[in-house]
């Protein structure tokens, strides 16, 4: 079955080189990494809970393993870099940005609120945070 969620095969091919290639010894991979991250971007998308994936996918706990270990090992950073700077290059700047710009934002918060507090250049009370 095809969900909105599955990956092209160009989309694929991007960030294919971040997965290990399968060893040559020992048991062979019974789900793909490419089904596996197609499982993540499932829950992700649909906002289910892990032990709600449609059994079309790989079992929840496998999936839900994969995606705690790639999330310890830096590999969601990696794809994200590699995604960043190719969206880059495909625009025509340069792969590293050379300037990056912080800005903040008050909230408002309420009267009770143990978080609160004053931002005096736009004189609202509330909370400042970064975004």
């Amino acid at each position: 079955m095809r969900y909105s969620s599955d990956l092209s095969e160009a989309e694929w091919q991007l960030i294919e080189y971040c997965f290990p290639k399968a060893q040559k010894k020992g048991r062979p991979r019974k789900h793909s990494f490419r089904a596996l991250l197609t499982a993540i971007f499932y829950v992700v998308k649909t906002g289910c809970q892990w032990r709600n994936v449609p059994k079309d996918f790989a079992p929840w706990h496998t999936v839900y393993h994969y995606f705690r270990l790639w999330k310890k090992s830096g590999l969601w950073i990696q794809i994200h870099t590699h995604l960043r700077e190719h969206v880059r290059l495909v625009a025509g700047r340069k792969r590293h940005a050379s300037a990056g710009i912080i800005d903040s934002q008050s909230v408002k918060s309420t009267e009770c609120s143990d978080e609160r507090d004053f931002d005096a250049r736009k004189k609202v009370n509330g909370r400042k945070r970064a975004v």
